[in-house]
């Protein structure tokens, strides 16, 4: 087991939500395609998906393969709200 101390230099950030998660579920829906679809595409369980949403927090790529697949016209008030929902 690690322990961490005092000592340590590496420090761990926590990633911050920077999705708005309501307006992202919107456009899922409004697009007809169910989580599972969306998460075959990206290469991930659907139990991962629904993780990532839940949480706000996915990765760029995945961010740009959403974009693509749910045909986002504004990505940057979805991807990097100011005010998560």
């Amino acid at each position: 087991m690690m322990r961490v101390t005092s000592q340590d230099t590496t420090e761990r950030k926590e990633a911050v939500p920077i999705i708005d998660v309501n307006r992202l579920r919107g456009i899922i829906t409004e697009r007809g395609i169910s989580q599972r679809q969306l998460a075959n595409c990206l290469g991930i369980t659907e139990k991962t998906f629904c993780i990532k949403v839940e949480t706000g927090i996915l990765g760029t790529e995945e961010a740009e393969q959403l974009i693509q697949l749910l045909r986002i016209e504004n990505p940057a008030e979805i991807f990097f709200a100011k005010t998560v929902t």
